[in-house]
């Protein structure tokens, strides 16, 4: 397909689906709390998504069953919410969400504490969100795929914690993944260089043990190999001479 340089008309019309992202993902931190269930929040963000007249960029996609991605502690990415799996005070949750709105995908995630979590929990959320923006940082005109992931994974592996490999950002724009991957760690191929009118969803997934990755026999939820905690956080972002233009922050 190739990479799809947008124009500023179609980076504005990423910004209002990324919007609803952040409203979405915004509710679901202010409002979830401990006994709720990860379908509680699906049903949640389904009401906000109807409300906006948006239509869910995962549901349906490759046959995901669920509007969110709701994944748990060790659980990586790609959970479903089931009305059986109750959060409990301590847990993290990593969402990952998106929509469609006139056309165009909005696609972000984050992971936050349900109450008061370990400190190694809390340093791998934070760790994981700075790596995001190291990233981010990175996006440049003239630069390339490669000092993104350098810089996720050098922040990263610097505090003590490892980069999953198995999953990768990637373009975003009428398509929820467009060309190109972006790799949070090692040398992409082929090595992009970053031009103005690329818009990129970044998203490191890191782990507080190893990076590899085993899935349950629901045939989605990637987990850790060695069931240690994992975190994740996305933004979309575009690529202007003025710097990196994030369409999903909060």
């Amino acid at each position: 397909m190739g990479v799809i340089l947008k124009t500023g008309k179609e980076i504005e019309a990423l910004r209002k689906a990324n919007r609803i992202v952040v409203e979405v993902l915004n509710d679901l931190r202010a409002n979830t709390t401990a006994g709720m269930s990860t379908m509680d929040m699906e049903k949640r963000a389904r009401k906000i998504i109807d409300k906006r007249k948006a239509k869910s960029a995962f549901l349906g996609y490759r046959g995901f069953p669920a509007t969110l991605c709701a994944s748990v502690n060790e659980e990586i990415v790609h959970g479903i919410p089931h009305s059986k799996k109750i959060l409990k005070e301590g847990d993290i949750v990593s969402i990952d969400f998106g929509v469609f709105v006139d056309g165009y995908c909005g696609d972000a995630a984050l992971t936050f504490p349900i109450g008061k979590v370990s400190d190694e929990k809390e340093k791998l959320m934070k760790v994981t969100r700075e790596a995001l923006h190291k990233g981010i940082e990175q996006m440049l005109p003239g630069n390339h795929l490669s000092d993104i992931a350098r810089a996720v994974q050098s922040h990263a592996e610097s505090n003590g914690f490892s980069v999953v490999y198995q999953f990768v950002g990637h373009g975003i724009g009428r398509k929820m993944h467009e060309d190109p991957q972006v790799p949070n760690c090692g040398k992409p191929r082929p090595d992009v260089r970053l031009a103005e009118g690329m818009v990129l969803a970044i998203e490191p997934m890191i782990n507080v043990g190893v990076p590899e990755v085993a899935v349950l026999d629901d045939g989605w939820t990637a987990v850790t190999d060695d069931g240690k905690p994992s975190a994740h956080f996305e933004r979309s972002v575009a690529v202007t001479s003025d710097g990196p233009d994030i369409l999903s922050d909060w």
